[in-house]
């Protein structure tokens, strides 16, 4: 580990990873901080694409929003759950574990520029959370095949195979929050490399709510998928964090997935707070940007007008 950054009012930016990852020192979260050391949380997060923070017993959820307003304009909590809340959602391991690897809320249009999780209760051991860089991982692909994912666009929908993987045999609130997550349906379709709004570097925009590539037969789609998919969580291209009480791990959820380890058994629990910013349309590049196939999500995040699929 090394210092990235110190300034004259003893914020710290320790850096964890060359591709990914810092732990921020010196910084009491809230919505009062000024806008020196905001400008400073900004550069970290873009330059190592998730940031931590640790000792923020003090935040409550009104605190974690008021902060999150001096990062962007947060999103409602979700664009289906419904019975989430109104400022933040709960990353709850009674409704089920996100044990697979994802960037958030990609089934929508404008996918959320930036995600801010607080820790609240956590279990005794395990619980982890690693996060990847999905520009890390474009620029590992050898030219051949950074040319091949730029070519391509790729299908999210909300309806995907998590409870394969996260529970063979869900109980009832599992099944409950699943029923509800997919009660509206969400289809988008996203270029497989976009070009981030804000700092322009060209990341893969994949993850677990990928129902297909299109142009491909199933068994195509399903082989290209992997195959970039394998590049973004390689082990040189993530960190690891594990919780304590009053941490924070912010993420730019442009430029990254993660995903929660489930490493804990049933008799332990685990509940995070999560807030998102809205963010910009992907854009693609070749120029084109996102389109619709299926559902409305202005109300989540009040997207840009875009074109409709046929």
């Amino acid at each position: 580990m090394s210092v990235d950054e110190a300034t004259d009012t003893a914020v710290r930016v320790v850096r964890l990873g060359n591709h990914i990852g810092a732990r921020i020192e010196g910084v009491r979260l809230g919505g009062s901080l000024d806008t020196d050391t905001v400008a400073t949380i900004r550069a970290a997060l873009h330059r190592h694409k998730v940031i931590f923070f640790r000792g923020q017993d003090h935040l409550t959820e009104d605190g974690q929003y008021e902060f999150a307003q001096l990062l962007g304009t947060p999103t409602t909590p979700h664009p289906t759950l419904a019975s989430a809340g109104v400022k933040s959602l709960a990353i709850d391991s009674q409704h089920g574990r996100s044990n697979v690897w994802h960037t958030d809320v990609t089934f929508v249009d404008r996918v959320p520029k930036t995600s801010i999780l607080r820790a609240v209760s956590l279990p005794s051991y395990g619980g982890s959370t690693t996060w990847a860089s999905t520009v890390a991982a474009y620029d590992s692909l050898p030219q051949p095949l950074r040319v091949l994912a730029e070519s391509l666009r790729a299908r999210h929908t909300n309806r995907y195979d998590y409870a394969a993987e996260a529970d063979d045999r869900p109980d009832a609130g599992t099944r409950s929050y699943r029923t509800e997550f997919e009660s509206r349906y969400f289809e988008t379709e996203h270029p497989v490399v976009h070009v981030h709004p804000e700092t322009g570097e060209r990341a893969l925009l994949l993850g677990c709510f990928v129902k297909e590539i299109v142009g491909l037969s199933t068994a195509e789609s399903r082989a290209l998928f992997r195959l970039f998919q394998d590049r973004v969580t390689r082990l040189e291209h993530t960190t690891r964090w594990d919780w304590a009480p009053g941490d924070v791990a912010i993420w730019d959820n442009h430029a990254t997935q993660h995903y929660a380890i489930d490493d804990y058994d049933g008799a332990e629990h685990r509940r995070l707070t999560r807030i998102t910013l809205a963010g910009a349309v992907p854009v693609g590049v070749d120029g084109r940007p996102s389109t619709v196939i299926s559902g409305d999500a202005a109300a989540y995040s009040r997207p840009q007008s875009l074109p409709r699929a046929a």
